[in-house]
């Protein structure tokens, strides 16, 4: 496998909580179901509630459940603490439970 060099301008340290910004740390992304999907599939409007919430949630849920890389997903959002949309098949509620399980 060759080593890509990041672009000029490119960040060379993360966030607190975020992978560095290796290719390698990222390039699971490039196999993901859901790249071609419009992300809102993922994330609730600002005021979803209730059944439509749950709909959208079960729609992604089923793409996440066909993508070679839901487990990478997964990890990746419960690594760096993501508290929004599906996220390897999970919601924000069920990464919360799964990180207190894990702690």
């Amino acid at each position: 496998m060759s080593t890509r060099k990041p672009p000029a301008g490119t960040v060379t340290k993360a966030p607190p909580g975020l992978p560095y910004p290796l290719l390698e740390n990222w390039s699971w992304q490039d196999d993901a179901a859901c790249q071609d999907v419009n992300p809102e599939l993922f994330f609730p409007a600002e005021a979803e509630r209730g059944l439509r919430k749950h709909a959208r949630e079960v729609l992604a849920k089923s793409l996440c459940g066909t993508c070679p890389v839901s487990r990478q997903c997964r990890d990746h959002a419960l690594v760096v603490g993501e508290t929004y949309g599906v996220w390897g098949g999970t919601t924000e509620d069920e990464r919360g439970h799964l990180a207190t399980a894990r702690r």
